[in-house]
């Protein structure tokens, strides 16, 4: 037994993160037991204490997606706003806090997808559930059903489309267009105090 094992800091999550980072960084084909348990120096034996097989760990990763990237997105849209406009920058935060919705992460899950049926399912569920929630958000401001299912996915097909486009503008540019894609999504003009709130709670002046 090795020292992380003998310590005990060999977890479900110590697999989970290696192969998270795996899957971002070389894609599907690389997570696999033995090369994962070679950079951990861990045996084998210590990913059978916490996994069924490989498919019990791919599970896991995708079981990790869905929590990081599908739920925060949904409950974003749920969060507590006055204006459409709000609700918008709401959302907008996912795309700029890695926290809410990893960039990363959703772009080799979309990459997994090409290869595995099972996860284009996923991946197609995702897409559904995060539409139909950006949609509930424009409807709970009055928007029509119709223009808001357009709405809901011009907004959410144009961040897709950065995210598998491996868009990476500076901040200060991007910042500078949150405004007009606030407009262009929603027919009105953000306020400035809504504004003003938006950048600070990301630290942008």
């Amino acid at each position: 037994m090795n020292s992380l094992e003998s310590n005990g800091r060999s977890s479900p999550d110590t697999w989970l993160d290696l192969a998270y980072e795996t899957l971002i960084s070389k894609g599907i084909d690389a997570v696999r037991i033995m090369p994962l348990a070679k950079q951990l120096n861990l045996s084998r034996t210590s990913f059978y204490w916490y996994f069924k097989d490989r498919e019990a760990l791919l599970d896991a990763l995708i079981g990790r997606w869905k929590a990081k990237n599908t739920h925060n997105l949904i409950q974003q849209t749920q969060a507590y706003s006055e204006s459409i406009t709000e609700a918008v920058l709401n959302l907008f935060d996912c795309w700029l806090d890695q926290t809410l919705f990893d960039s990363g992460f959703e772009f080799a899950m979309r990459n997994w997808a090409l290869q595995s049926a099972e996860v284009d399912v996923a991946v197609k569920k995702a897409d559904e559930d995060r539409i139909s929630a950006i949609q509930q958000m424009f409807t709970a401001h009055a928007y029509p059903t119709s223009d808001a299912d357009v709405r809901a996915r011009t907004l959410y097909l144009t961040q897709i489309g950065y995210v598998c486009m491996r868009s990476n503008e500076p901040i200060d540019v991007r910042m500078a267009r949150i405004a007009d894609y606030a407009h262009v999504f929603t027919g009105v003009t953000p306020t400035d105090s809504e504004l003003k709130r938006f950048f600070h709670r990301h630290a942008f002046t």
